[in-house]
């Protein structure tokens, strides 16, 4: 088959359009002929030599895609050859074929198109299992989306508005923080010019923010600490601003407040089959409805995949970018 490869570590020029062995189904999984593929941040990351593979995935980019089912492995029942599905990955999108795990396969929901349902499966397993299953968030809440502008951003206020919470988000332009607030969100502060705790501790009285859903890691740390409410909980799932950052437990244990970092590409097949059960529960209708739409930035032939990663460093998109396979 034809997939982006990575011959060798480096900036964007490393992506390759060429040949790699065509993926075979095990048990348990299908086999899915690529239409288009979601292009995540940790793609880039992995270019660059720092976000290795889980044990047993595949070495190429790519996170999620869409497409047809090509053929089924050993055991897989409920899919058909000829099927249209999205699916969440451990690798292996930025291919024309990709095996995958029945468990993280999903159809693509009504009224939305097979390209832009690549946009979806990654989002929507992260929002739904960081805010709603670890975060716990409640219906009145407060929930904090660092990174409003980016396709977890645009998801997770969506989610968050249809959950009836109070959404706050940080964005990095004004232009953003505009989309942001077209979103849903009810208060969306430019973090270059305006320090989001003093922001915050305006907006709800001093009272905080019940959940913060945050990308930055160790620079925000101190800062989200110090804008949790007493029983807040703070989700990291990036490390953009580093790995390794100071906590104050006296801060934390005051509010009673909880820290936890996740991850979902590491998961198990068990753990991710679970939250794609759950995202079809909770998200697939809110998507069918039109309550949450997919957000697109722009969409990109596959062999331009270097295109896509320059558009996803600069940091000007909003929502995803997506690479489609002709």
């Amino acid at each position: 088959m034809r997939a982006i490869t990575l011959p060798s570590f480096g900036g964007p020029e490393a992506l390759t359009w060429g040949n790699a062995p065509d993926p075979q189904p095990g048990h348990g999984e299908v086999l899915v002929e690529v239409v288009a593929a979601g292009v995540n941040r940790a793609d880039v990351i992995q270019r660059n030599g720092r976000y290795a593979p889980p044990p047993g995935a595949s070495p190429i980019l790519g996170l999620e895609c869409s497409g047809r089912i090509a053929a089924l492995g050993a055991g897989v029942t409920g899919w058909a050859i000829g099927d249209e599905v999205c699916a969440l990955l451990s690798g292996g999108g930025y291919a024309e074929r990709a095996a995958v795990p029945a468990g993280q396969v999903m159809p693509i929901p009504k009224g939305v198109s097979l390209v832009e349902a690549a946009s979806l499966p990654e989002v929507a397993c992260t929002v739904w299992s960081s805010v709603f299953m670890t975060g716990r968030l409640q219906p009145g809440e407060v929930l904090l989306v660092h990174g409003g502008g980016s396709g977890i951003g645009t998801m997770a206020i969506q989610l968050g508005v249809r959950h009836g919470a109070r959404v706050f988000a940080t964005a990095g332009s004004p232009e953003k923080v505009t989309r942001c607030r077209e979103l849903g969100a009810e208060v969306a502060i430019e973090y270059h010019t305006e320090d989001f705790v003093d922001r915050i501790t305006e907006e709800t009285a001093a009272h905080g923010v019940d959940v913060i859903l945050d990308i930055v890691g160790a620079a925000y740390l101190r800062s989200n600490v110090e804008a949790l409410a007493e029983d807040g909980r703070l989700v990291v799932i990036g490390m953009q601003g580093g790995r390794v950052g100071e906590l104050d437990l006296g801060a934390l244990a005051a509010k009673r407040a909880m820290v936890t970092a996740s991850m979902l590409r590491s998961r198990s097949r068990e753990s991710k089959a679970t939250i794609v059960a759950a995202v079809l529960d909770n998200v697939w209708p809110a998507i069918e409805s039109g309550e949450v739409q997919p957000v697109i930035d722009r969409v990109v032939p596959i062999a331009k995949a270097a295109e896509a990663h320059r558009a996803m460093e600069s940091g000007e998109h909003v929502g995803k970018i997506v690479l489609t396979v002709e």
